[in-house]
């Protein structure tokens, strides 16, 4: 921990401990943790970081956070008792004025990741569709130009049931299923749960969470793609952003591309980061989806909101979001 960060940490706690009211001690959460709090502001300075020096950094930050939140809560107990007892002191007790407001609870960052995203595409004629999490191989691999041959199988170590479907390794079925049911034009996003076999870790979960779009319509290009995803960065970034397609496969696109942003934290350095891979729709998957390509074009786009969520709040630790610690999701409160 740095002598800063250990500094912070020493006078937060001692803030919570000189409190002698809870209208104190909510001044003093609201300095620490606060949307403008000086252990909030640490985590948003993490952009600023070297990628060596961001997990350690910011493991010592939610280290340093946990600490505080337990101390606030610890002493908000004892404040509320304190007042308790000191208005059942000054006078008969009256059972029918207010008792101590209960803690609420706050939606999930990726619930809320996820309503923004869902805000930002309605906005642009986007429909939010939704489907099976148990699905059919056919959706799942064949019908996205994924055939049992195909190698691009073997980077989906996939959960298969005994009567040969599977759990969802990506939200692109349900796309499918809009075009089949909806046909052209399509406006399109898929919010999700999705399922892998992965060795979970700091960066990797068996359970993650997609959303996928699709536009189809009559002579969409690649001009179209681009216009849409600097429209979505514009509005999750707050800026206007400096962005680049390179090659990337896909088997469900063709072409297809990865996505980076320029220094989307603005810490200066001339660096891209990795945002989404896109591209514009195989035509095989069109015809699958009961879509003449030769009427008709479409892009698709793909974000994994655990990995949108992390960037935004600095969170380093991907198991955190299914951890069920409350102090964790007590961060994401929201006024």
């Amino acid at each position: 921990m740095s002598p800063d960060l250990a500094q912070l940490r020493a006078e937060a706690l001692a803030a919570i401990d000189a409190a002698e009211n809870l209208d104190a001690l909510k001044g003093a959460e609201s300095q620490y943790l606060g949307k403008k709090g000086a252990l909030t502001a640490l985590l948003r300075s993490l952009g600023t970081l070297s990628a060596e020096e961001r997990p350690a950094f910011g493991k010592a930050v939610n280290d340093a956070k946990v600490d505080v939140t337990t101390r606030l809560e610890a002493r908000e107990e004892k404040l509320s008792g304190v007042a308790l007892a000191d208005a059942l002191e000054g006078g008969p007790f009256d059972p029918t004025e207010p008792g101590i407001p209960p803690l609420v609870g706050n939606l999930h960052p990726i619930t809320q990741v996820t309503h923004e995203l869902v805000d930002i595409f309605e906005g642009m004629g986007f429909s939010q569709c939704d489907g099976p999490e148990v699905e059919f191989e056919w959706f799942n691999f064949d019908a996205l130009n994924i055939p049992a041959s195909h190698p691009a199988r073997d980077t989906q170590d996939t959960f298969w049931l005994d009567d040969g479907n599977c759990l969802r390794t990506h939200t692109s079925p349900t796309q499918l299923r809009a075009m089949l049911k909806l046909g052209a034009p399509l406006r399109v996003i898929v919010p999700g749960r999705c399922f892998r076999n992965e060795a979970v870790d700091a960066t990797h979960e068996h359970t993650f969470y997609q959303m996928e779009g699709l536009m189809v319509d009559r002579d969409i290009s690649v001009a179209h793609l681009i216009y849409v995803m600097k429209t979505l960065l514009r509005e999750i970034l707050g800026k206007d952003p400096k962005i680049r397609l390179r090659p990337g496969f896909f088997p469900f696109v063709e072409p297809g591309f990865e996505l980076d942003v320029h220094d989307p934290f603005d810490s200066g350095e001339d660096k891209w980061l990795e945002i989404l891979p896109c591209g514009m729709v195989h035509p095989e998957v069109l015809r699958f989806g009961g879509i003449d390509p030769e009427e008709w074009t479409g892009f698709a786009f793909g974000l994994g909101l655990q990995r949108l969520a992390m960037l935004r709040y600095g969170i380093t630790d991907i198991r955190d979001f299914t951890g069920g610690d409350r102090r964790f999701l007590r961060q994401f409160r929201r006024a």
